[in-house]
């Protein structure tokens, strides 16, 4: 599976809808409302959006899984 730090892990349990795609969406919009100085959190999406990408839908299943979600 693929490694995620707790933030990572934080983010995806704050914004999933339960799909890959719908969790995809949703950091994507949450993004566009980022102010200029939150470069940390804008670091943190692109990071998980990054993930989001490299993996399919079986292993977004297991990472609900292991988050309880």
């Amino acid at each position: 599976m693929m490694d995620l730090t707790i933030d990572e892990k934080m983010l995806i349990l704050l914004y999933s809808p339960g799909t890959r795609m719908g969790l995809y969406g949703a950091l994507q919009q949450m993004k566009e409302q980022l102010e200029e100085d939150e470069t940390e959190l804008l670091d943190l999406t692109n990071s998980v959006l990054q993930k989001l990408s490299d993996m399919d839908d079986e292993a977004f299943e297991k990472l609900n899984l292991s988050l309880n979600l």
